[in-house]
């Protein structure tokens, strides 16, 4: 069994691992996508501990699995720490694994002509990504990285395929898994291509809303994103967006404390992205 774990973390996940272990082991993150190999834990213990996340965490997936599936995947399932601005895999890379993120925030980017970054997708607990490029059999076309510091599962694509062979529940999954994310691209498509700069922010910021919701105040973002992150996901420069989000605070459709985003005017913000 191999664990990589940071006591950076609190969470459902850690508190399992240190329940199977008095000592709390901290390991530092210098290269992407690495994992430690770990003797100290009780391997029974930890998968008890994993088994119990991934049953509640990933019961989309877990749900549908046969009883030896579900030990194969317990047994190869790692699991990774990576800090803010961390790449995980990279534009190029091969695909190896099937990812699923237990906390944290993730973005999909590609980088453009000039190099310019698009912000394709937002990842957001629990939701799988990286197995695309796998089943088409090419390099990764973007590249993906730690918004915040995350917790994040891989399994092997090769076992997922294999089991895939032997479960058509689990290959209906990543049927529809495709086609929501099909659908989303070709949405954003006409977003970006079609809206002028207002409905383009407004929309970007509907779209942190849907992912990652208010803080405790029912107001505020739950995700603090850099004007050059917000500006990629809007396709636009970062004077555009700071520009924009001066003009969104002026009307008090929003405020603005360093990176935080106040939402004041939901309904109004809906209803610009709406109009474009």
């Amino acid at each position: 069994m191999r664990i990589r774990y940071s006591s950076l973390f609190d969470d459902k996940l850690t508190v399992l691992i240190r329940s199977a272990h008095s000592t709390v082991i901290s390991y530092p993150t210098n290269s992407r996508s690495s994992h430690v190999e770990s003797n100290h834990f009780d391997s029974h213990m930890i998968k008890a501990a994993l088994e119990k996340v991934m049953n509640e965490d990933m019961a989309d997936i877990w749900s549908i699995l046969s009883p030896e599936e579900k030990r194969l995947v317990a047994e190869n399932l790692v699991i990774h720490t990576f800090k803010k601005n961390q790449v995980i895999y990279a534009e190029g890379d091969d695909p190896e694994f099937l990812w699923c993120l237990f906390k944290g925030k993730v973005k999909k980017t590609k980088e453009g002509v000039g190099g310019r970054v698009q912000i394709l997708r937002l990842i957001r607990p629990v939701q799988y990504f990286g197995y695309r490029a796998y089943f088409a059999e090419e390099k990764y076309v973007s590249s993906a990285t730690a918004i915040e510091p995350s917790i994040l599962g891989a399994l092997p694509m090769t076992l997922v395929c294999d089991i895939i062979h032997n479960n058509i529940q689990l290959a209906w999954f990543f049927i529809r898994e495709l086609s929501h994310n099909l659908g989303g691209s070709d949405t954003k498509i006409v977003n970006l291509t079609q809206k002028h700069i207002r409905g383009r922010l407004a929309e970007a910021i509907m779209v942190l809303l849907d992912n990652y919701g208010y803080e405790d105040d029912n107001s505020t973002l739950k995700i603090y994103m850099a004007r050059e992150d917000l500006a990629n996901l809007s396709n636009m420069t970062t004077s555009n967006a700071i520009r924009t989000l001066s003009q969104f605070a002026t009307e008090r459709l929003i405020t603005i404390d360093g990176r935080k985003i106040k939402i004041i005017e939901e309904e109004k913000l809906k209803k610009i992205s709406k109009i474009g």
